[in-house]
């Protein structure tokens, strides 16, 4: 389960309802909330948010949080 799966899981949230609401196709919902592979784009992340009330920041924030700059020293 992606980092989106298990919050909306973790908020009870109706996944038909979001696709209702945003017009994401509940086939996309589900490659998003189960593929690892599958990429958000900024559009569905504010469509998401946008539905379950909430920042789209904030959302960005539980989405994105664990993504970091890959360690690089310059010699």
């Amino acid at each position: 389960m992606t980092v989106l799966g298990l919050y909306l899981t973790k908020k009870s949230v109706n996944k038909a309802e979001i696709s209702r609401r945003t017009g994401i196709s509940k086939a996309r919902l589900t490659q998003l909330t189960n593929n690892l592979t599958t990429k958000l784009t900024t559009d569905e992340l504010w469509k998401i948010a946008l539905a379950i009330d909430i920042s789209p920041c904030d959302l960005l924030n539980e989405v994105c949080g664990g993504i970091k700059l890959p360690n690089t020293s310059s010699d």
